[in-house]
């Protein structure tokens, strides 16, 4: 069987599954007439609605003889786990680079994962139709970047295409005629070697996805590195530190054909199949013949950097909208989430009604929210915390550092490198980027730049790009300071009303509509000083028998500031959490009673007096 392996990784928003729907339709693995979304390769709601990739998969083409099997990775630094673990089952990488951004953060840190494993780069540079592009600058820096990710003489000669996956097209050169994309395919034959085929060693693959599917459960996806599997095989799991996790068969076994999974008799080393038939195997661990010695080796997964809790929805209005409400079904779900995304670690809290869940950065914590909310969820989430570390030989407190890079109207560079500044970054490097932009280079402590974004696009009047990508552990940088504003919270329960909310809009912004309902506790509007007030959302007008003029009954309320999800979760404070439900989002305290709270912050000041 003549076969490839390739992974095409890039930064968010560079092309990648664009260009994978142009592979698919000149392959001939759609008919003519077929129906196709765009972004076929991004399946899941959430995925189709942000335009990005956050769930690594495969697809399978055949070109000239040869089948291809690509897998195309997420381009987001929060996703990062699903592209390590991918790399180890191809045999090369194609780098897709847009024409005008050049290498990203993103794209520096899959390609330094790619570049350890000794892969080889396939260099494609995407979007060179577009007004701004400069494909010879981009060359240029991407040979800068291989280089100083310390790559090998043999990957730094790289092949490079121009190309523009939209339009179906990949050429040598810049003059060479823009037909279609049979120059990549032929490309990736020629280059890329196939995989190394041991047939006579007993049959072992590692497991790098898991998924449920409704008929045959969990699907184990992996490439098989030695000997052959078959159907209703006998095989055993072991974990990473070779103990046996437990013994089955291959009741399916499963090819990828375009976007099908295709079942099949049996598959030989080199090939990425996916399996079901085992009940608690997962990620990273190895599935064997029961005569195969050891575990096969598989990649440590870099650390989660953030932590939120997730906890029952206790508010008055619990159970109204979700039907997934008990800490049971919250902790089986997180346990679940786990179990398939090595990037998320899941801990019980002390007392059992909450559970900590440690991921990679907002992005990623915030689609796991957002996703167990359409599932039927409720629950309490309360604002993200970094996770600290301690250095062995000095004791000193460690903190999780990433690289932000910023591409900025020159109008704007002042007050960005302002507010980062504030928030403990430095700055690395500067330079104009042309077109009356500039790109700055930071690094900054993760806390600093929980919630700064929405900060960053109203500063840079939406026309600012932030990169982030995880950079290190450094010594502790001092404390950032938190929200300016105090919150006005509601102190009865009900439906508030406009005139009410007319009334305090001068104490604030209100993060309400009229009508919405409340309860003691919740939040209603942003108060203009730094301290909490409560106040009542639903005092009326006092009527009386006198007669008033007409402007005094025309109500004329300031639109409500209605946060999202990733916002409303960035701007709670520490005694402060976001209760979700499928249809609604609030924000309350964590201590709903009036007067605890104010119990419990005499006794915080008394601790810190």
């Amino acid at each position: 069987m003549n076969l490839r392996n390739i992974a095409i990784i890039a930064h968010v928003d560079h092309g990648k599954t664009t260009l994978v729907d142009a592979l698919l339709r000149q392959s001939g693995t759609f008919r003519a007439n077929q129906q196709v979304a765009d972004c076929a390769m991004d399946s899941n709601d959430l995925e189709r609605e942000r335009g990005i990739t956050i769930l690594a998969k495969c697809t399978s083409v055949e070109w000239k003889g040869v089948r291809l099997n690509i897998v195309d990775t997420p381009g987001h630094a929060d996703f990062g786990g699903e592209v390590e673990r991918i790399l180890s089952m191809v045999d090369g990488v194609v780098v897709l680079v847009d024409a005008a951004e050049g290498p990203l953060p993103q794209t520096k840190f899959v390609t330094m994962k790619a570049l350890q494993q000794g892969l080889r780069p396939i260099v494609v540079i995407n979007k060179v139709d577009r007004s701004d592009a400069r494909p010879h600058e981009v060359h240029d820096e991407i040979f800068d970047l291989l280089a100083a990710l310390g790559a090998t003489d043999e990957q730094l000669d790289f092949p490079t295409l121009f190309a523009s996956g939209r339009n179906g097209w990949a050429a040598t050169s810049l003059e060479a005629p823009r037909e279609n994309l049979a120059p990549l395919f032929d490309l990736i034959v020629e280059y890329v070697p196939p995989p190394k085929r041991d047939l006579d060693r007993p049959f072992a693959m590692l497991a790098t996805t898991l998924e449920y599917d409704s008929y045959l459960g969990r699907v184990l996806t992996g490439r098989i590195h030695s000997g052959i599997a078959r159907v209703n095989m006998p095989v055993r799991a072991l974990s990473r530190d070779g103990k046996t996790i437990e013994e089955g068969r291959l009741t399916k076994l499963l090819s990828f054909r375009g976007l099908d999974r295709v079942p099949i008799d049996e598959a030989e080393a080199g090939d990425i199949v996916a399996i079901a038939g085992l009940t608690k195997t997962t990620v990273a661990d190895t599935i064997a013949d029961p005569a195969a010695p050891d575990a096969l080796p598989s990649t440590p997964v870099d650390p989660p950097t953030l932590a939120m809790s997730f906890s029952v929805n206790d508010s008055p209005l619990a159970g109204r909208e979700g039907t997934k409400v008990t800490s049971r079904m919250i902790r089986d779900r997180l346990f679940r989430e786990a179990e398939g995304n090595v990037a998320i670690r899941v801990r019980e809290v002390d007392g059992g009604d909450a559970h900590e869940v440690a991921g990679r950065g907002e992005l990623q914590l915030g689609v796991l929210v957002e996703t167990m909310r359409r599932e039927g969820f409720e629950m309490s989430i309360s604002r993200p915390r970094v996770l600290f570390r301690t250095d062995p030989d000095t004791g000193q407190r460690l903190e999780p550092i990433e690289e932000v890079q910023v591409d900025v109207d020159d109008a704007f560079t002042g007050v960005v490198v302002d507010k980062i500044s504030q928030r403990r970054g430095e700055m690395t490097d500067m330079r104009p980027s042309g077109g009356g932009k500039t790109r700055i280079t930071f690094q900054a402590p993760s806390r600093g730049l929980i919630g700064y974004h929405g900060e960053f696009l109203t500063d840079t009047r939406g026309t600012g790009i932030m990169n982030r990508t995880f950079y290190g552990y450094s010594p502790y940088k001092g404390p950032i300071e938190g929200r300016h504003t105090g919150v006005l919270i509601s102190n009865s329960a009900g439906n508030a009303v406009a005139y009410a909310l007319w009334n305090l809009e001068a104490r604030g912004p209100m993060l309400i509509h009229p009508g919405t309902p409340v309860y003691p506790g919740m939040i209603i509007g942003e108060h203009a000083r730094d301290s909490d007030l409560d106040v009542n959302p639903m005092k009326g007008k006092q009527l009386t028998n006198i007669r008033t003029t007409a402007k005094d009954e025309a109500v004329r309320l300031t639109p409500p500031k209605i946060l999202a999800l990733e916002q409303a979760i960035a701007y709670i404070a520490d005694d402060e959490l976001v209760e979700v439900t499928p249809k609604s989002i609030r924000l309350r305290k964590r201590l709903l009673d009036q007067n605890h709270r104010r119990r419990a912050e005499r006794a915080a000041e008394a601790e810190a007096g």
